[in-house]
């Protein structure tokens, strides 16, 4: 379930609600955000199913006056590397001008019948800053249905170093909503920061 709000405390009060090894999840973000203001934050945790087993993995987002923070924490079954269960937790730091889009992309039921300020059912956040990209990439052709000559390649390049999908059926409409505050207070802030590279 996705939780935002502005409180350092409030956002370790997310994290301890969240169930998802919340003295490991806090320690790891507490460290990034340091000594900064929680000017925004998110707490997403997602629950999926690999073959026999649960996987459990959380997100935090939090937005600082300069930073904006991703932490990830996911749990592994025991494997060759490890006799027992382990949790790998990674952190990551943005300056907000390295912020090159906030995606908010929505989808909403009966549009014909759409009234504004109603809850989509499913909301997709992309947030890309650089650091990795997609590459779709498909042969290239001419207009003439008989040619046989190689075109090379056409594609597109997408930045997607973050996307997360939040929907009503799967965590409910607080979360939702949730989601689309974090995404505005995201977009509000790369609006006022100097772009950087």
């Amino acid at each position: 379930m996705a939780k935002t709000g502005t409180t350092t405390q409030g956002l370790r009060a997310a994290i301890e609600r969240s169930g998802y090894y919340p003295a490991l999840v806090a320690e790891a973000v507490e460290a990034s955000v340091g000594g900064e203001a929680v000017v925004a934050y998110l707490v997403n945790q997602e629950t999926t199913f690999d073959a026999n087993e649960v996987r459990r993995h959380v997100t935090v987002l939090v937005l600082t006056p300069t930073r904006f923070l991703v932490s990830h924490t996911d749990e592994q079954g025991a494997d060759d590397t490890s006799p027992t269960p382990y949790a790998t937790t990674s952190t990551e730091s943005v300056k907000i001008g390295r912020i090159s889009s906030v995606v908010v992309s929505r989808v909403v039921a009966n549009p014909e019948a759409y009234t504004p300020g109603t809850l989509p059912r499913e909301v997709v956040l992309t947030i890309g800053w650089g650091a990795v990209s997609r590459l779709d990439l498909e042969p290239a052709a001419c207009g003439d249905p008989n040619c046989e000559a190689d075109h090379g390649y056409t594609g597109s390049s997408t930045a997607d170093d973050l996307s997360l999908r939040v929907s009503e059926a799967g965590d409910g409409q607080e979360a939702v909503r949730q989601t689309l505050a974090f995404a505005q207070a995201l977009s509000e802030a790369t609006t006022s920061a100097p772009a950087q590279r």
